[in-house]
């Protein structure tokens, strides 16, 4: 581990703390990690720096009961990070969500171990960094957009996909917590999100260029695949793979057919189709568009939809060109022009 990586770490976990979560030493800091992937002992090393007064649990080599009673010795308003190669389980206790029901800020860093590369680690490390000023103005100023929005108009090369009649309230992901019931959640962030508000008005065309793929890693095919949408569902692919074919075939398997719902717009600048890491649930911020595939979606209900009644939430990344919303463009194909 180098030690300009280990700084870099230190200081962008440290301007999360002040900047998103408030953190003081007035409030107690609780990390639980592990030391089974390289990310986690990287970043359980940045929190030691960040967090010279903090609590430092090994999960692997404490007994379930005595991380129980440090979780439980905490009070509204202190900090609590999971670092974990994999995700924690203690037993039906539920980590994050019992922590939010005690007002605890939480920042949660799992599957670590998918991202063992140099190369990713250094790519999540840059995505940790955290620019309020970007994030606040983007972030708010896209949702307010999508708010009122008529319709959009996703350019992919030479293929458009068409949203038309509106879309669901947005939602933000970007580190600014106010007036919201928990404070924290997966990290690195940044993101805005929504759907249309009827499904089967989404028609056309457009490139991905990486996919979750059945094995909840990222996927990125040699050359984009080209998916066919009409009336809010999948009906037909061009240079596709195998392990694209997959996905959809797994998702057909159990809900008979592919419907497209989340619109996210992703605005973390460190990661790109360039600068990936193989997690999905970290390389949906990526600064661009993506997707989600299946009729599953834990905040938005449609009729006949209630929320996560699907079984299947698979994103994929466009390969975006530009975006026009009601006419005007917001995304040039590499940053966001808000």
């Amino acid at each position: 581990m180098s030690t300009t990586l280990l700084q870099n770490a230190s200081q962008n976990l440290s301007d999360v703390l002040r900047d998103v979560f408030l953190h003081n030493d007035s409030s107690r800091a609780l990390v639980i990690y592990d030391l089974n992937s390289p990310l986690s002992v990287l970043l359980t090393d940045a929190y030691r720096e960040a967090l010279p007064n903090g609590i430092f649990v090994n999960f692997h080599d404490t007994e379930t009961d005595e991380i129980m009673v440090q979780i439980e010795s905490l009070k509204s308003a202190d900090f609590v990070a999971l670092v974990q190669s994999k995700s924690f389980r203690l037993s039906a206790f539920r980590i994050r969500i019992e922590l939010f029901k005690k007002k605890i800020k939480v920042a949660e860093h799992p599957h670590l171990g998918r991202m063992p590369t140099d190369n990713e680690v250094k790519n999540y490390v840059n995505a940790l960094a955290y620019d309020k000023e970007y994030y606040h103005h983007t972030g708010h100023t896209l949702k307010n957009i999508l708010k009122t929005a008529e319709g959009a108009i996703v350019h992919s090369g030479n293929e458009k996909l068409i949203y038309r009649g509106g879309f669901e309230d947005p939602k933000i992901n970007i580190g600014d917590y106010r007036g919201m019931n928990n404070i924290g959640g997966q990290f690195p962030i940044g993101e805005v999100f929504t759907e249309s508000k009827e499904l089967t008005s989404l028609n056309g065309r457009t490139n991905i260029i990486a996919f979750g793929d059945t094995n909840y890693t990222v996927n990125i095919p040699v050359q984009p695949i080209t998916i066919v949408i009409e009336n809010g569902k999948i009906v037909k692919t061009e240079n596709t793979t195998e392990e694209f074919e997959a996905v959809l075939a797994m998702i057909k398997e159990e809900e008979n057919i592919v419907w497209v719902r989340e619109l996210g717009l992703g605005l973390n600048r460190a990661l790109s189709k360039e600068n990936f890491v193989t997690d999905m649930g970290t390389f949906e911020r990526m600064c661009g568009l993506h997707l989600s595939l299946g009729a599953k979606h834990g905040i938005y209900a449609k009729e006949g939809m209630k929320r996560n009644s699907g079984k299947f939430h698979i994103d994929v990344m466009i390969d975006t060109s530009s975006l026009e919303i009601d006419g005007v463009k917001v995304f040039d194909g590499k940053k966001w022009m808000v």
